[in-house]
């Protein structure tokens, strides 16, 4: 069996990535980015990560939903206005294609903060 350690070296919580992402119902994928929710405890110790897609349709805001900052998108590797939605997924690590940048605080933090109140935690 093959190791679980250190899988995805330099993934964080935090990161945005571009990933293969399944729809909903299951009949189609499309390239995506995605914010790294998941600790860094939790990918030494799994094959999987658990992020948030992120989508460039900032029109319409829905309950957990944060729209990432323009000052943020440049640090984020985003080339277009985006929000970061409540839609959470477990992903393997190998299905990450790039790191394309990272979320700064405290937008992390209102990140967690939306999805904890989204999620009733």
């Amino acid at each position: 069996m093959p190791s679980t350690t250190n899988l995805s070296p330099g993934l964080s919580r935090g990161d945005v990535v571009l990933v293969q992402f399944v729809f909903a119902d299951e009949k189609g994928v499309k390239r995506r980015p995605g914010l790294i929710l998941s600790a860094d405890a939790y990918h030494r110790g799994r094959r999987e990560a658990v992020l948030a897609a992120i989508t460039s349709n900032t029109g319409r805001m829905l309950y957990g939903d944060y729209r990432i900052a323009d000052a943020d998108l440049d640090a984020c590797g985003l080339p277009l206005a985006s929000t970061v939605t409540a839609i959470v997924r477990t992903i393997k690590q190998e299905m990450v294609a790039l790191r394309l940048g990272r979320l700064p605080e405290p937008a992390l933090g209102e990140v967690a903060a939306r999805l904890r109140a989204s999620l009733a935690l």
